[in-house]
């Protein structure tokens, strides 16, 4: 029963802070209309990399849904956050397939491949790419942020978004942390990877499946993103 309180309790809380969001973009967008001349935003391309796609359905937990869905949910959110503020926005992949054409051999390489031929025709400034976790512990829990190796520009936006997941994400972990993933080094563009949870642990991945969740989760992207972009100060 007391498992049942907590998670009702944590369910309020992130249906607060979807109000919290609403209130925020809506303030964000009005500021940034009135300081469209102080505010040059049309400036900014980020790629929003959802991980995996197609017959690569990522890591699933109990709940059967599996990780290829819930990036898509979280990058289609943070799109439209942006956009509000009249960022240029480029997906990777804006449906479940993947993008590694016929499946065969070598299909994931492929699928990586496609990706970064997309950031860089993009000319993008910024790369997020957004996966969810998964452990064989289950007690596992917690978001957190990747950053390109040997890269001081993506290690502080990282450092930036973990304080906020932090902040604002039920149980996030502690710290940034250094990762070699293609996404983030197959180009010169500054990045990081987002790891928004762990399927794996029964609580959170039942969290992670809900729309208020995403919600949460999508918005400290977009705060993170602004931040880096010195747009706006959250």
């Amino acid at each position: 029963m007391s498992m049942f309180i907590v998670l009702g309790r944590k369910m309020i809380i992130s249906v607060c802070y979807f109000c919290v969001l609403i209130v925020a973009v809506s303030c964000l967008y009005w500021t940034t209309q009135a300081s469209a001349t102080t505010i040059p935003a049309q400036a900014f391309c980020v790629v929003l990399d959802a991980g995996h796609g197609g017959i690569d359905g990522g890591v699933q937990g109990e709940t059967g849904v599996y990780e290829r869905d819930i990036n898509l949910a979280v990058t289609n959110k943070v799109e439209v956050l942006l956009q509000t503020l009249g960022i240029t926005v480029v997906q990777t992949r804006r449906t479940e397939d993947g993008l590694y054409g016929v499946f065969a051999s070598g299909f994931k390489m492929r699928d990586m491949k496609a990706r970064k031929a997309i950031i860089e025709e993009a000319n993008a400034n910024l790369v997020v790419s957004v996966h969810m976790n998964y452990f064989s512990d289950s007690s596992a829990h917690g978001a957190q942020v990747y950053y390109k190796p040997d890269n001081t520009i993506s290690k502080q936006l990282a450092e930036d978004m973990q304080a906020l997941f932090v902040d604002n994400l039920v149980n996030a972990r502690k710290s940034a942390t250094e990762g070699d993933f293609y996404i983030l080094t197959c180009t010169n563009t500054a990045g990081v990877l987002v790891e928004g949870g762990y399927l794996s642990n029964s609580e959170e991945g039942k969290l992670l499946i809900t729309d208020e969740y995403q919600d949460l989760l999508a918005y400290q992207i977009f705060c993170g993103i602004i931040h880096y972009f010195d747009l706006v100060n959250y």
